[in-house]
C-alpha cells in the first residue's frame, strides 16, 4: 500500500544515513584511478580545451532524516525556497549587463531559458508535496530528496529525449534548494577548469561559467538540451554522451575535450597532452588571423564570391553577425526559442522575437524557417504520437498543415515583425509540391490581413526529402529559393537514421550519389534562375563546403564558429582547378562508396589547411 511504501522509503533513508558513515574502505588498489582513459561522445559546442576536472557535489545523503518538529522544518523549507528564488533572480540579473550588442543578447536569451527553469523551481505543486512529506515526519532535506527522487523516477521512464532533458533542470533545482537549506556555498572552480557532470541544468551551468570553467562534459547531454544551447552561446567547449567519465574521474584530474572529433581524454598521456597543447596554440594563432577576415568578403583565389551565412535560433546568437561579418542569416530556427521556453508562445511575443532578428540583421537577408517540431523536438505537455519512425513521422510542416491555426499564428507573427521590410520564409520537410502550395496559401491568407505588407516577400522550401528531386520542374515554378538541409537529406537518401551510433559515418556526404544529386539540383535551379543554398551541417565542414562550392552552389549557411575558418580556406582555393578535378574524379568513380580520400589528398597537395 501507499503507507507501506512510505514506511519502506523512510527506513531506507535511515539505513543509508548509517551506511554513509560506516562504509568500509574500497578494496581497489587505486591503479585504475591513475590510468589514462578515453571516452567517446557527441559535440555540443565545438573546440578543443585542456584543464583540471571539477564536478558538482551530488547524491549527498542528508545528515539527518527524521524531523524533531515538523513546523520548524516547514519554516526552514519556506525560508530556503525564498532564498533560492532570490538566488535565481540574482543569477539572471548578473547575466543581464546593461550594455548593447552581443552581451545584452546573450543575457536576454539566458533569461528565456531560465524562465522555464524558474517555473519548475517555483511550482506550488512540487513544494506542496515536499511539505506533505515533512508533515509525515521527515526533515526538510530528506523531504526534498524524497520528492526529487520520485520525480526523477517518473521522468526516467519518459522515452522522448527532449523531455528527459528536463531531468537536468529538476536535479539542478533540487540541488540548489538543498544547498539553501544547509547554507551551502557557491561552486568552486579554478579558471580554465573542465566541468564533468551526469546532467546539468541551465542555472547551474551559468553558476559554473561565472567561476571561469572553459569546457563541460555532460554524460546525458544532447544538442537540444538547455545546457547545450547555453554552452554554445557562452562560448564553452562542450561534449555530451561520454558515459562513465564522472565515475572514472577525480577532482583535479587533467581532462582534454576534443569536441571536433568527439573525444574526452581523462588523465591523458604526456605525448597526447603535448600534442593537444600544440593544437590549442595553433588554433589560437589561426583564430587571431581569422579575426582580420571579419570585414572582408569570402572570395576564392580566382575571384569567385561565396555567400557565407549563419544558422541561429536564439536571441543570444544574433551578435555573431557582427563578430563574424556574416552575409546574413541563412537559417533562423524558429522552434529553438520555444523549445528553450517550453511552450508555443503567442503571436505578439513571436513577432517581438522575429523583429529583433530583422533589426540585428539590418540590411542583411534573413531566412526564417517555420516551426520544425516533432520527431525528437517536442514541447513539454505536447501530445506524443506513438510512431515507429519519428524522423519520418508527424513532424515539421506536416504538423503545420494539419494544425493550420498553429502555422497561421506564426506566419502572422513573421509578417507583423517585418512591418513593411523584406521578409523571407521557408517551409521545412516538404515532400510534394502540393504541400508547398498549401502552406503558401496559408501564408497568403495572412498577407491579406496584415498591414503594412512586406516590401518584398520571398517564399522558399527546404529540400530534405529526395522525392522533391522528381518534382523540380513544378517546384521551381512555385518557389523563390531552395535551401538544402543535408542532415535530413542524407538520412532519407540512404535510409539511415542519423541518430543511430552504429550507422555514424557509414554513408558519406562526399559519395557519388550525393554529389550527383547536388549537381543536378544546382543545374536545374540555375536554369530556372532560382537561388540555391546549403544550410545543413555539411556546409560547416571545410572539405564538404569546398566540394559544394565546386559544384556551383555559392551560398552556404553554418554555425558561427565555422564561418571565418571557411572564409580563410576559400581565399586559398583555386576553384577552376577544383572543378576540373571533381569532374574527372566523378567520371572515374567506379561505384566507390566515397570520394573523400582522393578529395582530401587533392586539397592537401594544393596547400589548403583545414
Amino acid at each position: 500500500s501507499e503507507e507501506e511504501v512510505e514506511a519502506l522509503q523512510t527506513t531506507a533513508m535511515l539505513l543509508a544515513e548509517l551506511l554513509a558513515v560506516s562504509r568500509p574502505e574500497s578494496g581497489d588498489d587505486g591503479l585504475a584511478a591513475t590510468l589514462p582513459r578515453r571516452f567517446g561522445g557527441a559535440a555540443l559546442a565545438s573546440g578543443i580545451v585542456l584543464g583540471p576536472a571539477v564536478m558538482p557535489s551530488s547524491g549527498r545523503v542528508p545528515t539527518r532524516v527524521l524531523a524533531d518538529d515538523p513546523d520548524v522544518e516547514l519554516k526552514r523549507l519556506n525560508t530556503a525556497w525564498e532564498n533560492m528564488q532570490r538566488g535565481i533572480e540574482q543569477l539572471i540579473s548578473d547575466h543581464m549587463p546593461r550594455s548593447s550588442g552581443k552581451k545584452a543578447a546573450d543575457a536576454n536569451a539566458s533569461r528565456e531559458i531560465l524562465d522555464a527553469y524558474r517555473l519548475v523551481a517555483g511550482d506550488a505543486g512540487w513544494i506542496k508535496r515536499v511539505a506533505e512529506v515533512i508533515r509525515s515526519g521527515l526533515c526538510a532535506e530528506a523531504a526534498v530528496s524524497r520528492v526529487a527522487g520520485e520525480l526523477r523516477d517518473r521522468m526516467r521512464r519518459i522515452s522522448d529525449p527532449y523531455l528527459r532533458e528536463r531531468l537536468a533542470d529538476l536535479e539542478d533545482m533540487a540541488g540548489r534548494l538543498l544547498a539553501s537549506l544547509d547554507g551551502g556555498g557557491a561552486h568552486e572552480a579554478a579558471p580554465g577548469a573542465i566541468l564533468l557532470a551526469r546532467r546539468l541544468g541551465p542555472a547551474e551551468l551559468l553558476d559554473w561559467h561565472a567561476r571561469g570553467i572553459a569546457g563541460v562534459v555532460i554524460e546525458e547531454g544532447s544538442p537540444s538540451g538547455h545546457a547545450a544551447i547555453l554552452a554554445r552561446a557562452l562560448g564553452l567547449v562542450a561534449i555530451g554522451g561520454a558515459r562513465g567519465v564522472v565515475d572514472s574521474a577525480m577532482p583535479g584530474d587533467e581532462v582534454v575535450i576534443d569536441a571536433d572529433d568527439g573525444h574526452v581524454f581523462l588523465r591523458p598521456a604526456q605525448e597526447l597532452k603535448i600534442g593537444y597543447l600544440h593544437a590549442i596554440t595553433a588554433r589560437s594563432v589561426r583564430q587571431a588571423g581569422f579575426a582580420s577576415l571579419r570585414d572582408k568578403p569570402a572570395i576564392t583565389r580566382d575571384g569567385t564570391r561565396v555567400q557565407l551565412m549563419l544558422n541561429v535560433g536564439l536571441a543570444m546568437e544574433l551578435g555573431q553577425i557582427a563578430t563574424t561579418g556574416a552575409d546574413g542569416i541563412g537559417l533562423f530556427r524558429t522552434e529553438i526559442a520555444m523549445l528553450a521556453k517550453g511552450a508555443v508562445v503567442d503571436t505578439p511575443e513571436q513577432a517581438a522575437v522575429y523583429a529583433k532578428v530583422i533589426d540585428m540583421a539590418g540590411s542583411r537577408p534573413v531566412l526564417f524557417r517555420t516551426l520544425d517540431l516533432g520527431g525528437d523536438k517536442l514541447l513539454p505537455g505536447a501530445p506524443q504520437p506513438e510512431e515507429e519512425n519519428p524522423a519520418m513521422g508527424w513532424r515539421s510542416l506536416r504538423i503545420g498543415l494539419d494544425r493550420p491555426a498553429l502555422l497561421r499564428r506564426q506566419l502572422r507573427a513573421l509578417l507583423l515583425a517585418a512591418s513593411g521590410r523584406p521578409l523571407s520564409i521557408m517551409f521545412p520537410m516538404v515532400a510534394t509540391v502540393a504541400e508547398f502550395r498549401a502552406a503558401k496559401a496559408l501564408l497568403m491568407a495572412e498577407v491579406a490581413r496584415v498591414r503594412p505588407m512586406p516590401a518584398e516577400l520571398r517564399v522558399g522550401t527546404m529540400l530534405e526529402i529526395p522525392a522533391l528531386m522528381w518534382q523540380l520542374p513544378a517546384l521551381l515554378r512555385e518557389v523563390d529559393f531552395v535551401s538544402v538541409g543535408t542532415n535530413d537529406l542524407l538520412q532519407f537518401l540512404f535510409a539511415a537514421d542519423r541518430g543511430t551510433p552504429m550507422l555514424a559515418g557509414r554513408y558519406d556526404m562526399l559519395s557519388p550519389p550525393v554529389l550527383d544529386l547536388l549537381d543536378e539540383l544546382q543545374g536545374k535551379c540555375s536554369a530556372a534562375n532560382v537561388p540555391l543554398s546549403v544550410c545543413g551541417e555539411s556546409a560547416s565542414r571545410p572539405l564538404e563546403a569546398m566540394v559544394i562550392v565546386g559544384l556551383g552552389i555559392h551560398s552556404l549557411s553554418m554555425p558561427a564558429t565555422s564561418l571565418l575558418p571557411l572564409k580563410a580556406m576559400f581565399a586559398d582555393l583555386d576553384l577552376p582547378a577544383l572543378r576540373a578535378y571533381l569532374a574527372a574524379l566523378r567520371r572515374n568513380s567506379g561505384g566507390v562508396a566515397s570520394l573523400r580520400e582522393p578529395i582530401a589528398a587533392w586539397a592537401k597537395e594544393h596547400g589548403l589547411k583545414f
